[in-house]
């Protein structure tokens, strides 16, 4: 399946699946908004599946916004899980 990004008041929807044949657009999509924005939301609400280079794509884009210092969310139902992966990236 495809993944469609689309954009309403300033937060990022995401529709899909970002997997190994998606992540890699996924992360150069969003490593250049957040890079042009101030701050950067992503609804994961429409994610049908994240796969471990799903995962990769989006701790990659979460170092980039420490790194950068700029805010960086995830809403949608499947948002708390991710969570404890984020964890991780914190205390390195």
């Amino acid at each position: 399946m495809d993944i469609k990004i689309s954009k309403t008041d300033n937060i990022f929807n995401v529709e899909g699946q970002i997997n190994w044949s998606t992540a890699n657009y996924f992360k150069t999509h969003f490593t250049i908004t957040l890079n042009s924005s101030r701050e950067l939301t992503i609804d994961i609400n429409k994610v049908s599946e994240i796969d471990d280079s799903g995962m990769l794509a989006l701790k990659s884009i979460y170092a980039n916004a420490l790194k950068w210092n700029k805010p960086f969310s995830i809403v949608g139902t499947s948002s708390n899980d991710l969570y404890k992966e984020f964890r991780s990236i914190d205390r390195a």
